[in-house]
């Protein structure tokens, strides 16, 4: 154990961590009309991985990770149906553009909920996860994501693949 910190929960950081940086590559190659074909391959991977490992911790109950980890790889089903079956033609363009981003908000959701649940200061200020400063901070996160899934549909018109 590192820090209190299971290796298997180590492992699903880091696999967590991947997909939020490789996403957060993706969103630019978006805004850049550029594919970025194997950041995608890897951010898909690993945001599949994260909601995939979530299920290795021990519950006795489905929880709301659980929740958000089942409609996460819903929406990856989709970004990847309408990226490599329908290869972004028509409307998939758009439905893999919002369903890519969709999957990367969630993973910054998630990690935005594990810093007011992990980091004193920010427990401190919210410790249900119901307070003002905890809807406040995913509000915002929300909102960026919402502006720059705008910017990217207007954006991203690659060669079909």
């Amino acid at each position: 154990m590192i820090l209190g910190f299971s290796t298997f929960t180590w492992v699903h950081v880091l696999i967590s961590l991947i997909g939020i940086v490789s996403g957060l590559v993706v969103l630019k190659g978006l805004l850049a009309s550029d594919q970025m074909n194997g950041w995608t391959a890897v951010f898909v991977v690993t945001t599949a991985l994260t909601s995939i490992t979530g299920f290795g911790f021990p519950f006795d109950r489905l929880l709301p990770s659980h929740m958000v980890g089942i409609v996460s790889l819903a929406v990856l089903l989709v970004t990847i149906l309408a990226r490599y079956a329908f290869h972004m033609r028509g409307a998939w363009r758009g439905i893999y553009v919002v369903t890519a981003i969709t999957a990367l908000w969630l993973n910054v959701f998630v990690l935005v909920a594990q810093f007011f649940s992990k980091v004193p200061a920010l427990h401190a200020i919210a410790p249900t996860q119901s307070e003002p400063p905890f809807l406040v901070a995913e509000t915002v996160v929300l909102i960026v994501f919402v502006g720059l899934a705008i910017g990217a549909v207007r954006k991203f018109h690659p060669q079909a693949i």
